[in-house]
């Protein structure tokens, strides 16, 4: 019985010394989304939090944005909408975040 502990110890300190020889396995992480931390991104959609437009940027859709509930669009001017199928409502520089108006101010 003692050798068969024996055996059992010296299996166990010889596992964990190839932990220390060999050093924990890498950690890779799958990249996380960027958010922002008060605005949720749209429902359905894919996008990213862009910080120097102060909205989420709308993939797959050109000139498309989002922020709190309302898209946010730039054709030849700016409109707006609670879903991006519209209906489309225009709107001046005051009814656009101002990260975002700047981004296509001439």
């Amino acid at each position: 019985m003692r050798r068969f502990f024996a055996v059992l110890l010296v299996l166990g300190l010889a596992s964990l010394a190839g932990c220390a020889v060999h050093g924990p396995a890498p950690v890779t992480q799958a990249p996380v989304a960027q958010a922002h931390p008060r605005y949720a991104p749209p429902p359905g959609a894919q996008s990213h939090w862009d910080a120097a437009l102060g909205v989420y940027v709308v993939g797959g859709a050109r000139h498309l944005y989002y922020r709190e509930r309302t898209y946010y669009r730039w054709h030849d001017g700016w409109s707006w909408a609670t879903s991006p199928q519209g209906p489309w409502q225009p709107t001046d520089s005051g009814g656009v975040p101002p990260g975002l108006y700047r981004r296509y101010a001439q």
